[in-house]
Formats: C-alpha cells, sequence, structure tokens
C-alpha cells in the first residue's frame, strides 16, 4: 500500500519504490495512448529501453524529448549524420548508435504510412483488438498478440520492436491492462 494525499491506496508492486515511477503509474502507464505522434514516440522509447531497465529511460525522457525534437516525426525524418553526430555526444540520452539510426528511420516509416492514408494509432490499435484487453493471472513478458504486432511493424521496416519490446509498448499505450487485482489503476 501507498499514500498519496493522506489516503492509502494500493498501486502495482513495481510502482512502490521510486517516485518517478509511481508517478509514471498513477499518470501514464496503462492509459489508452490513441495519439499517433505520442503513441509512435512511446515505441521509440521502449526501443531504446531493450536491454535496460524503463526507470534508466524515464529519467531520460526528457533530454530524449529535447534531442528528437519533441519526438516530431516530420523533424526527425530529415536528420542528418550531423544530427547522429549530436545524439551521440548527447550524454543525456542512450548513445547506441543502432537505436538512434532505428528512431530516424521509423520516423521516415511513420510519414510513409501517414503519406499513404494510414493513421499510426489507427493501425496499431487495430492491431490490438481496438480496444484494451484486462489480463489476469501471471503477467507475461509477451504474447500471440504482440507477436503478431511485432512481426507487422518489422514488415513496415521498424526496428526493435520485438515481441517483448511490443508488449511493454501495448502495456504502456493501454492496449493491455496489466495493472495488478486490487492496484487503483486497473
Amino acid at each position: 500500500m501507498a499514500e498519496t494525499n493522506g489516503d492509502r491506496i494500493e498501486r502495482c508492486a513495481w510502482a512502490q519504490t521510486d517516485p518517478l515511477m509511481r508517478e509514471y503509474h498513477d499518470r501514464e502507464w496503462g492509459v489508452a495512448e490513441r495519439d499517433s505522434r505520442a503513441l509512435w514516440e512511446l515505441l521509440m522509447l521502449e526501443g531504446f529501453q531493450a536491454g535496460l531497465s524503463w526507470l534508466v529511460v524515464l529519467r531520460k525522457r526528457d533530454a530524449f524529448r529535447r534531442a528528437f525534437a519533441n519526438f516530431n516525426p516530420a523533424v526527425v525524418a530529415r536528420f542528418d549524420q550531423a544530427d547522429v553526430a549530436r545524439l551521440m555526444a548527447d550524454a543525456g540520452i542512450i548513445r547506441a548508435r543502432a537505436k538512434i539510426d532505428a528512431t530516424l528511420r521509423g520516423a521516415q516509416i511513420f510519414l510513409n504510412m501517414r503519406e499513404n492514408g494510414i493513421d499510426f494509432a489507427a493501425w496499431a490499435w487495430d492491431l490490438a483488438g481496438g480496444k484494451p484487453t484486462r489480463n489476469h493471472g501471471p503477467v507475461p513478458t509477451q504474447t500471440p498478440l504482440s507477436e503478431s504486432i511485432s512481426k507487422e511493424l518489422k514488415q513496415k521496416g521498424f526496428k526493435f520492436v520485438g515481441p517483448v519490446i511490443v508488449y511493454a509498448w501495448m502495456q504502456a499505450s493501454g492496449m493491455v491492462n496489466d495493472h495488478a487485482e486490487g492496484c487503483f489503476r486497473r
């Protein structure tokens, strides 16, 4: 149990100890995100998280937003080698060349989809079944649905979108409700 504004509330165990994780849990995690740009940003950040903890990314999220023009795909898609060098020198973000390249390519794919009349959020939510799935029991790291969405993203050319990353993205974006039984956000 945790205390907020004098009231004791129950939340997911992973959000109990760190104030930043608690704030993220209480305000964002699992909330259905239907804005295409925000959903794309979240997918790119989940890619940066690969091999690390989400807390590392969360602590660097403001720096990521500054470095990647607030994750505006139209701007990021035009980044050149000078921008890549700038990003690789930015200690405020995760400086992994493959992840940076994947984000630039992801922006180009996002724009290509839009130019072809495909709204990223509508497309992703359609793949996820259109509404949040509420899971019960042990929380998986991937599911047949995250495997399917991962394949679709890879077919479009996205990188760092394996089924585990995609499942984390689905949880974060509210496509899946994996808040613990008893959690006030469930």
